[in-house]
């Protein structure tokens, strides 16, 4: 693809500063551009990569002011890097093309397959089943009975989706992820032994969903663990039984959630963050990295550390922590001296 940067500035609904001719043909990072590539500065770190790249075109923030002149041509935007991820989207490899059901696939007579449907070789899908238009299904992916998968969606090679789980339209399932498996749940007999609980529900996930790789979701005891419309998940997370995660939250990779939580909307949750179950989290909490979530928080709260608590909170006690060693040779000269006295 080939673009000029009056173009390029159409399509970000951007302005021109210098030649709206110059032309680019690929994307690059600003810091390794080179001539006839387009970067962008979204981040303050790489503001000096800006006067030193030679990408043709650079996408800046529609304010951002030049610490000295500069030869390549700007394009200013309100979000740099919410219009570089449109122009990824032109200039990406598009895997989502391919139409038909491949030979070696295994698709019961029962499925409801509308237009535009892939299914690749050695893919799966199991009795009264429905796969809306132009989903991609791509190679050894398994689909058990009753699911429904809606419009747009895409599932890459290795997804397994256990029976009765429902995925919305425009999601995206990356490799290896298992949605519908049965939650980690036993009972102690009389004996001492651990019996299972049988899980009855399933997996409900709403529109515009992104799964990374390698994550589980499990399938509910009775009714259903739902993950809300936007929501985006990394890759190796672990979502039990029963939760249930409100629409455009975030989560980083290596978090898990144990069972019957509920999680607000609008939240950010860093990676390796541990959550307890049977807990409420509001909506717009953000968990920092690493922290350990073992109680409920209201809304509009960021918190850290294990048992997490407060950010501010945390971090006036953590001044004092990393001092603990200094504070310790001062306790013991004060006793050493009051006991010499």
């Amino acid at each position: 693809m080939n673009l000029k940067a009056h173009q390029v500035a159409d399509i970000v609904s951007g302005n021109v500063e210098g030649d709206d001719q110059i032309s680019i043909d690929h994307l690059s990072k600003i810091e390794d551009g080179q001539k006839g590539s387009l970067s962008f500065l979204g981040n303050p770190k790489y503001n000096k990569h800006l006067y030193t790249s030679n990408s043709s075109i650079v996408l800046v923030k529609d304010d951002y002011v030049l610490e000295s002149p500069v030869s390549k041509t700007l394009i200013r935007v309100k979000d740099p890097n919410e219009s570089f991820s449109k122009l990824l989207s032109l200039f990406g490899d598009n895997v989502s093309v391919k139409n038909g059901i491949h030979k070696t696939s295994n698709i019961h007579e029962s499925v409801k397959v509308d237009n535009g449907v892939y299914f690749g070789p050695f893919s799966v899908c199991d009795k009264n089943s429905v796969i809306g238009k132009n989903v991609k299904i791509h190679s050894q992916v398994y689909i058990g009975e009753n699911v429904k998968i809606n419009d747009n969606t895409v599932i890459y090679p290795g997804v397994k989706i256990y029976n009765n789980s429902s995925i919305g339209k425009n999601c995206i399932i990356h490799s290896g992820t298992v949605i519908g498996s049965d939650g980690f749940g036993f009972n102690v007999d009389e004996n001492g032994n651990q019996k299972k609980v049988i899980h009855n529900g399933n997996v409900v996930i709403e529109d515009n969903v992104e799964i990374g790789s390698n994550s589980s979701i499990d399938k509910a005891t009775l009714g259903s663990t739902k993950i809300s419309k936007g929501v985006k998940i990394d890759n190796l997370v672990q979502i039990a039984h029963n939760v249930t995660i409100g629409s455009n939250t975030v989560i980083a990779a290596q978090v898990g959630i144990a069972g019957s939580t509920s999680i607000g909307s609008n939240c950010m949750i860093g990676g390796q963050v541990g959550i307890s179950g049977h807990l409420k989290i509001g909506d717009r909490v953000m968990i920092q990295a690493k922290s350990g979530v073992l109680r409920s928080f209201e809304s509009d709260v960021s918190i850290m550390g294990y048992p997490a608590i407060k950010y501010r909170d945390y971090n006036k006690s953590y001044v004092h922590f990393k001092n603990l060693p200094e504070i310790i040779k001062k306790l013991d000269k004060f006793f050493k001296k009051n006991n010499d006295e």
